[in-house]
């Protein structure tokens, strides 16, 4: 599994963190659960991604001082990836690499999430747990709240205790959806 995930956003000379770059490449197809958008560097790791065609909410999803300045549209490498999810191939998304920002404990759930098996969701204490802090639940719902590359880093497989499906950027319904069509083929 490849993932890119920096803790710290150290400050260049015009102030802007390290982790920000000028310009990032946009894409947008459709899924059976609506337009799915990927923001990615130049190197190709998505910076963030989701369930809408709108670019700003795309960036309304990395921290303001890791965000790009500028967008282009342009063909993303990862987007071969979600074509292949959708057609059946869960496993497709697993490789992709990703880039996020944020503290030593969400970076490292951020890594714990990409580990949750398809077709095998877990609750929100679970994950807590997994990401070494057991009694931390709520601090383990914020890292999927924030996380920014949506389906390749999978916070829609965590659950609340009671295994309903708790929340979503994306909405419950695509929720139900991805882990509908994960069940179905895992």
């Amino acid at each position: 599994m490849t993932t890119i995930i920096s803790s710290t956003s150290a400050r260049r000379g015009d102030g802007r963190a390290s982790g920000a770059q000028l310009t990032a490449t946009s894409q947008t197809v459709d899924t059976p659960d609506g337009p799915f958008t990927i923001l990615a560097r130049e190197d190709g790791a998505v910076l963030s991604s989701g369930w809408s065609d709108d670019i700003g909410v795309m960036l309304e999803r990395i921290r303001p001082a890791d965000r790009p300045r500028e967008t282009m549209a342009g063909t993303i490498a990862a987007m071969d990836a979600v074509r292949a999810y959708y057609d059946g191939d869960l496993a497709a998304i697993d490789l992709v690499p990703v880039a996020q920002f944020g503290g030593p404990f969400r970076t490292h759930a951020w890594t714990v999430l990409r580990t949750i098996a398809a077709g095998h969701p877990v609750t929100y204490t679970e994950f807590a747990a997994a990401s070494g802090r057991p009694s931390a639940v709520r601090a383990a719902a914020s890292a999927c709240a924030t996380n920014a590359p949506a389906l390749f880093v999978p916070c829609h497989r965590v659950l609340r205790t009671d295994g309903t499906l708790g929340g979503f950027a994306w909405g419950l319904d695509v929720k139900r959806s991805l882990l509908d069509r994960e069940a179905a083929l895992s």
